[in-house]
């Protein structure tokens, strides 16, 4: 990817070597920012207004009753680095989209000199009084500085992750005044990013700057919860979970936390406040592509009577018990004093995802629910033309999911990018399998390519920021269980040490496998749970055998095929790995290639493959379906059954055609 001016040229280089000749583009060196005005926009982003973009509650799994949405128009100005706050604003941008978006109806580029400024003021709704007052931000790239009323209130790096302060001691009665600075160097820097760049050609990208995620407020209680973390065992039919509160408890604060299904409660306990609970499931409805069924999830903060009030040296029993099972029983017959100070509701599935014996003696699989499953997917980039990172509307985004399903794929790999939580949720809900990757950072000489034999070097800076957005990213999203891979490295962009952070994220949450490098360099493979390699030939080739690692094929395909009038750079020449002539040619492309991920699947312990891609990407026409989600390329009927004996041995794609 793209990591700065010079190394669009040498990572294209890197791309060059890796794909047809066909597929070749030169790229100039040192180019200016770009923001292309494309004309392309999908039906959703049409019927985007203030009004009505992005208003689902931001956080399906740690839901409160109460809260205020900040999207809609804010006052904007964009001035250089070192200069104050401009008394003048420029004029109005569509929150949560970003600046070079068209959809915020600003869509110019931001180098990394600039200074986003953005302006707008709220009143605190009068039923909160009393209550302290967050103010979230689903995600702003990159570096976010926030006053409020004219009082700093605090910072935050970090393009992808979620983040919040508690504004309570800045606000005043009225109207209140909310500023945010944001700072983005884009490919100039070494920051986890994806595939932004300054210069979007090929298979790099339009730089998100800003506020691309939705902004809102929260009323709270002073004490109040601050993270659910519940992980499901099959094996033993119980629920993990962990609490953590915003700081420190007293031995009267407690939390109950409660499973239901379908309505009635079917599991529910009292812990001490941060600490752990453990719920029993039993007969437990499996979750699957094929049956995405969810239990309810509420968590609540309760006073209660003081457990230890009548013992003899009550401080020193207190403290004895801590963390104990004698703690953990005599919390759970505990007095429950008035009513919750909090309370969040969430869900729960119960699925596993592990290695273990597959249906080619000697070679591991992929398991789900302690079961070989091969997982059909694709390459998923979440671009839009409209709203770049930010889909039009949730609606949008689901539709995606929606079309993969009808296709036969049951998962897809969220390449370099985090999404919006309400789309893991939806995948959830539909029933979609999740790779997710950590977006990836670096710099020219970072960039290792396919014939590296070492991995890259970074200060102690770069890689300390890289593993604080991905322990934010797992932090974030490991509440989702269609997520059921983590993916740390993607061909060697920014890749370092991979044995370390595999090891990090296995030991963060050892309920997924792990992919520490997709594609090329494999140098972990005692941290690593999959042998992975992309493979962009009309035949795709197969994964090397492995006695204790699944083997993988993280991406193949590459078929274009450009489709008048959804172009998103027109009068230009696009690309994919190879060039369909027409839609039948397309299809029979994708069959040769498909026949042999089936033969794999049978022959060699192939346990999953990822198509590229979902959809068009901007000057990339390799999708199965047009950037602007109006035309796929093959009915996705027929995608299904030409993927149909993966799932069922036997069945004839080709039968009526």
């Amino acid at each position: 990817m793209v990591f700065s001016r010079t190394l669009l040229l040498g990572s294209a280089l890197a791309l060059v070597a890796a794909m047809p000749a066909a597929a070749q583009r030169t790229v100039p060196a040192a180019p200016e920012a770009i923001v292309y005005k494309t004309a392309l926009t999908t039906r959703w982003g049409q019927a985007v207004t203030p009004e009505n973009a992005w208003r689902s509650y931001p956080r399906p799994q740690r839901v409160r009753d109460r809260w205020l949405n900040l999207n809609g128009q804010w006052d904007y100005a964009i001035a250089k680095a070192g200069t104050p706050q401009p008394t003048q604003m420029q004029g109005k941008i569509l929150v949560p989209f970003a600046v070079e978006s068209k959809l915020s109806g600003v869509q110019r580029p931001v180098l990394p000199d600039d200074r986003i400024w953005y302006r707008r003021s709220f009143a605190v709704p009068a039923d909160w009084k009393g209550q302290h007052v967050l103010l979230n931000f689903g995600a702003v790239d990159y570096e976010a500085a926030v006053w409020v009323n004219g009082a700093y209130v605090g910072a935050h790096k970090g393009g992808s992750a979620t983040f919040g302060f508690d504004i309570t001691p800045h606000l005043r009665s009225g109207d209140n005044e909310l500023v945010v600075q944001v700072a983005d160097p884009t490919s100039d820097g070494t920051q986890p990013r994806g595939k932004q760049t300054l210069a979007p050609q090929g298979i790099w990208y339009t730089p998100v700057s800003g506020i691309w995620q939705t902004v809102w407020l929260e009323p709270v209680s002073e004490l109040h919860i601050a993270d659910v973390r519940a992980t499901p065992d099959i094996d033993r039919g119980r629920l993990e979970v962990d609490i953590a509160l915003n700081r420190s408890a007293n031995d009267t604060d407690a939390v109950r936390v409660t499973a239901s299904k379908n309505g009635q409660v079917i599991a529910s306990t009292v812990v001490r406040a941060n600490r752990h609970a453990s719920l029993p499931i039993s007969n437990a409805h499996l979750w699957s592509p094929d049956d995405p069924f969810l239990y309810d999830l509420t968590t609540e903060l309760l006073t209660v009577k003081d457990p230890y009030a009548t013992a003899k040296d009550r401080n020193r029993s207190a403290y004895d018990a801590r963390f104990t099972e004698r703690e953990r029983a005599t919390y759970a017959r505990a007095q429950v004093v008035g009513e919750p100070i909090d309370r969040v509701t969430g869900y729960f599935a119960m699925r596993k995802v592990s290695i273990g014996a597959g249906t080619l003696r000697g070679q591991p699989a992929i398991l789900l629910n302690n079961k070989p499953l091969f997982q059909n997917g694709t390459l998923d980039q979440g671009w839009w033309p409209d709203g770049l990172l930010t889909p039009p509307s949730e609606e949008a985004m689901a539709s995606d999911i929606v079309f993969l399903k009808k296709a036969g794929f049951n998962m897809l790999r969220k390449h370099i990018k985090v999404e919006p939580a309400r789309y893991y949720h939806d995948a959830d809900r539909l029933g979609m399998l999740i790779w997710q990757d950590m977006p990836s950072g670096g710099d020219e000489d970072q960039f290792v390519t396919g014939s590296s034999k070492s991995q890259a070097v970074f200060s102690s800076t770069a890689m300390t920021e890289f593993q604080q957005e991905l322990t934010a990213m797992i932090g974030d999203l490991r509440a989702f269980p269609s997520i059921v891979t983590w993916v740390v490295n993607n061909e060697g962009w920014g890749q370092y040490d991979s044995t370390t952070l595999a090891k990090l994220v296995k030991g963060m949450d050892p309920s997924r496998v792990v992919n520490a490098d997709s594609g090329w360099l494999d140098v972990a493979p005692e941290a690593s749970d999959m042998v992975d390699i992309h493979t962009y030939e009309d035949k795709p080739n197969v994964p090397p055998r492995s006695a204790t690692r699944a083997i993988v094929i993280g991406e193949y395909g590459g078929i274009g095929l450009p489709v008048s009038g959804h172009i998103w750079r027109t009068g230009k020449r696009n690309w994919g790995y190879q060039v369909a002539t027409d839609r039948q040619d397309y299809l029979t492309r994708y069959r040769i290639k498909f026949d042999e991920i089936i033969r794999q699947a049978r022959e060699e312990g192939l346990s999953a493959a990822v198509y590229t891609q979902t959809t068009d990407v901007e000057d990339e026409i390799n999708g199965l379906l047009t950037y602007d989600r109006a035309e796929a390329k093959a009915p996705p009927e027929d995608l299904a059954r030409i993927a149909a004996p993966l799932t069922a041995p036997g069945v004839d794609p080709y039968q009526g055609q």
